[in-house]
């Protein structure tokens, strides 16, 4: 018997840094030991198309980001998919992908999921984030009902 909490559903939320890279196989371990299954979401982050000048590409743009997010997603699926076979474990790993403001997707993901941990980057992606330290990490925490293992 281990002695870990009885985790059903982790949630590891991605944006393709190497961040996201060490919380996903760190979510494979917690996964494997817990039996949970694993969901790795990204959201495409288009509340920016809600700009002022965004009206004039918005629909290519929200496009790009789409795209953009489903081939992280695939190539996170894919790199996890070879690790957890390496590990030899039978961990389920799911995928989704949604749109908006991303903090506000994962927070309402954790809630409609029934999401018992969330396994996240310190930091992203973005250039300013780098310099809030993880803007998006510090409002799901604030934000999550469940615990958030912050990897670094």
């Amino acid at each position: 018997m281990n002695n870990f909490h009885n985790y059903n559903k982790i949630l590891v939320p991605i944006d393709g840094s190497e961040c996201s890279k060490k919380a996903s196989k760190h979510a494979l371990w917690i996964a494997n030991m817990t039996n949970a299954d694993i969901i790795l979401l990204h959201v495409a982050d288009t509340h920016i198309t809600q700009s002022g000048y965004a009206h004039f590409f918005k629909e290519d743009l929200y496009d790009i980001l789409i795209d953009k997010g489903k081939k992280i997603i695939e190539d996170f699926r894919r790199d996890l998919e070879i690790y957890r076979s390496k590990c030899s474990t039978n961990v389920e790993i799911n995928i989704k992908i949604k749109d908006g403001e991303p903090y506000d997707e994962i927070v309402k993901t954790i809630d409609d999921d029934n999401i018992d941990l969330v396994v996240m980057g310190a930091s992203g992606r973005g250039g300013i984030n780098r310099f809030l330290i993880g803007s998006v990490t510090e409002r799901v925490v604030r934000k999550s009902k469940v615990p958030v293992l912050v990897v670094h």
